[in-house]
């Protein structure tokens, strides 16, 4: 079986004192001027609007004109034996597979090698207090299955919305935006959205229009499980290849398309498939909250794996052995991550700036974002400024450099997309790398994910990796678990029968030799 895997990334943090990176949400002003507006906060409080944290609005039906596979109904009460179940690693598709099997009734010991639970979506508190990640995490509106799962285990008041905005920072501080905010939802928001983005010239937005009008999306609005057929049959392809097979131009690729698809799979469009991509616009053209953004209150360990792992708890799914707890998932490989923060004083008792996930295609890091403003709960300090936190893509030549070089390589770049950053001081510095976790959705690599169900007997797989309809992400993880569970249950049903079988035979044996031996007796 061959399977291909990423590596993509390693976690920094850099410090800088006295002002934050944004000092006000509007996209209107230069970086100067939201600079100097951060400075003289300092006597008024920081008036931000009011945010949602629960998942009760704003989050897309994925039960209805959606792909059947994207979301699969409630599982049937389980009827056969309690089995015994083993998971190896403690990652989010792990997780997943644990609760679901608590919640048949089954038993559940989890094995992890690290100190701490979660996986890619980990996180740990270091000497000094500070929380540092094993990745940025976002969610997309309609990460249904995750959002079942935080729901399930009281987590459902743990994510921040954002503005219904894909907002790009390119050199020298000029933002593009995708503003998907409109009188109406989808697909004409986001119609609204691509015709009326300034990340692309005149030219490039009607070269985009085309090929999008051209692709499958079109066919998810009325025939969702054959736009899923049909983007599955591109999985050969790059998506480069089909882009500009269909019309598209290469500084569409280079000023947009790049950033999100190092975001989604830490690849570029030469190398990402198209189905990967295709998968995601054909959500956001059908789903309209689907595009639209959240991100955790704080860090991971508190606000998401944490909960889980109370919820397994309280169902007597973790024990102790010798002072290690035991946990049950599928180990997935741990990708090549790179992720930066920037620290610096903040303001009062909330911090000014952008509040939402950022891209840029003028630095080796796809994607940012503020911790401070984003997940302001373990992140904002009242004595401090912005907390970036960026994922360098690919990271494979980061990997050997020494800790501090890859600071500085970062700290020049994150002063070209912010210049009124200049003769700040970097004051806190944190690199996190960890190798090969992150399946790469390559052209032809769909054909090759191994199913949960192996041919080996009661071993089954869970993982991101593993063959199911969404891309290598969160949800991807949560709905493997989720089938991986199935196939579990399915094999204990199945053992039920033949032990009902065995049972039946053995009875229908101890029949005939009591009739054989009435014979005997008579004769």
């Amino acid at each position: 079986m061959q399977l291909v895997y990423l590596m993509a990334s390693a976690s920094i943090h850099l410090q800088l004192p006295n002002q934050m990176l944004g000092g006000t949400s509007s996209l209107s002003h230069s970086w100067k001027e939201l600079l100097h507006t951060s400075k003289s906060s300092n006597n008024r409080k920081a008036n931000a609007p009011a945010v949602s944290c629960n998942l009760k609005s704003k989050v897309s039906d994925m039960s209805r004109k959606a792909p059947k596979g994207l979301f699969p109904p409630e599982p049937e009460k389980y009827e056969g034996p309690k089995l015994k179940v083993a998971i190896i690693g403690s990652g989010l598709a792990g997780l997943s597979t644990a609760v679901e099997l608590l919640d048949q009734g089954h038993e559940v010991d989890i094995y992890e090698s690290r100190a701490f639970i979660g996986g890619k979506v980990g996180s740990f508190v270091d000497k000094r207090g500070n929380h540092i990640e094993m990745g940025l995490h976002v969610f997309f509106g309609c990460y249904n299955n995750l959002f079942r799962l935080m729901k399930k285990v009281g987590a459902d008041e743990n994510l921040l919305v954002k503005q219904h905005t894909h907002t790009f920072i390119n050199k020298g501080g000029q933002i593009g935006e995708l503003d998907f905010r409109f009188l109406t939802g989808a697909p004409l928001h986001g119609i609204k959205a691509f015709l009326t983005t300034n990340q692309l010239l005149n030219f490039d937005k009607v070269a985009n229009a085309v090929a999008l009008a051209t692709s499958p999306v079109v066919r998810a609005l009325i025939d969702p499980d054959g736009a899923m057929r049909d983007i599955r049959n591109l999985d050969n392809v790059s998506f480069s290849e089909w882009f500009m097979s269909h019309g598209g131009t290469r500084k569409s690729i280079q000023r947009m398309w790049d950033p999100v698809a190092y975001a989604l799979g830490f690849i570029n469009c030469d190398n990402i498939s198209a189905r990967c991509m295709l998968t995601i616009f054909a959500l956001f053209a059908t789903k309209t909250e689907a595009s639209l953004l959240r991100m955790l209150k704080g860090s991971p360990d508190l606000y998401l794996s944490g909960p889980i792992k109370r919820y397994i708890t309280e169902k007597g799914g973790f024990t102790s052995d010798g002072g290690v707890e035991r946990y049950y998932t599928v180990r997935i490989l741990q990708e090549k991550h790179m992720c930066l923060v920037f620290i610096s004083p903040r303001q009062l008792n909330q911090a000014a700036g952008l509040d939402n996930l950022l891209y840029t295609p003028d630095a080796d890091f796809s994607c940012f974002a503020d911790l401070a403003i984003t997940s302001p709960e373990d992140y904002y300090r009242s004595d401090q400024g912005s907390l970036l936190q960026v994922v360098l893509t690919p990271g494979d030549p980061y990997m050997p450099l020494p800790n501090e070089e890859i600071v500085d390589k970062v700290h020049k770049q994150v002063l070209s997309l912010f210049p009124s950053a200049q003769g700040l001081e970097m004051t806190w510095s944190s690199v996190v790398k960890i190798g090969q976790s992150l399946y790469r959705e390559a052209p032809g690599m769909d054909l090759f994910r191994p199913d949960q169900k192996t041919p080996v007997q009661n071993f089954f797989l869970a993982g991101s990796y593993t063959k199911q309809d969404y891309i290598d992400s969160m949800e991807g993880a949560t709905l493997s678990g989720r089938q991986a569970s199935a196939y579990i249950c399915e094999s204990g049903t199945m053992l039920a029968e033949l032990t009902r079988m065995l049972e039946f035979d053995d009875a229908l044996m101890q029949v005939k030799s009591a009739e054989s031996a009435d014979e005997l007796t008579v004769v």
